[in-house]
């Protein structure tokens, strides 16, 4: 897996041009039970274990000298605790941006992937496939969390241009913002990590996206699980 260092990305999106470069620091929610488990997640709403919590803590302390000016987090509680963590460290309320919740995985969510696989072959074929159309009978495909997704990512770079702002999401969210940045089709295989509590920058100028680095764990004693699997 490949951790990236200013990588400069071409995926251009209708951003102001007015030279302001705009910085993001996505952190995923700190680890929970379910993490620990390997069960999937999906929008069911897992609070943080003991470890989340002090990983939390680890990210906004290392946050606090990063001139942030705002804190986003979607609004599932294990992303939202993290972030008033993150919000007590650096003096910022955080606002709930519910359109950066993780995907919803229907029929697979409280189940291991072992589980899953076991009980819906086929659709966990097309899950690991990265099939970008399979929506897991009544969950969400990579093509409509993709929509949301980055809808929202736009909107925040636009509102805050020439700022600095973290945003608390899981780990299908990253997975969707690392490909949007780098340009990489939802269908490839992921060469990337997402660990809890992991800090992932990236910037927006002038319409261009930029991949400042992705999965820091500096800040984390003991490293931190990856999102599983992609």
């Amino acid at each position: 897996m490949a951790i990236y260092r200013r990588e400069v990305m071409s995926n251009m999106v209708e951003i102001p041009t007015n030279g302001a470069i705009t910085r993001i620091c996505l952190v995923r929610h700190g680890e929970t039970e379910w993490n620990a488990e390997r069960r999937i997640q999906g929008q069911t709403d897992i609070a943080l274990n003991a470890t989340g919590v002090r990983q939390a803590e680890a990210a906004g302390r290392w946050l606090r000298g990063a001139g942030l000016s705002a804190l986003y987090a979607s609004d599932l509680q294990r992303a939202w605790v993290t972030a008033l963590a993150i919000g007590r460290a650096t003096g910022l309320q955080p606002s709930a941006a519910p359109e950066l919740r993780e995907r919803r995985y229907g029929v697979f969510e409280g189940l291991t992937y072992a589980e899953a696989e076991a009980r819906f072959p086929e659709g966990y074929a097309a899950f690991e496939g990265r099939n970008a159309d399979y929506d897991f009978a009544g969950g969400e495909s990579l093509k409509t969390m993709f929509a949301r997704v980055t809808g929202k990512l736009c909107e925040l770079a636009e509102r805050h241009r020439g700022q600095s702002l973290a945003v608390v999401v899981h780990g299908g969210v990253l997975d969707i913002v690392n490909r949007f940045v780098r340009g990489n089709p939802l269908e490839t295989p992921r060469d990337f990590l997402i660990p809890n509590a992991g800090l992932n920058w990236i910037s927006a100028v002038d319409g261009q996206w930029t991949l400042e680095s992705w999965g820091e764990t500096a800040h984390l004693a003991g490293g931190a699980l990856d999102e599983l699997p992609s």
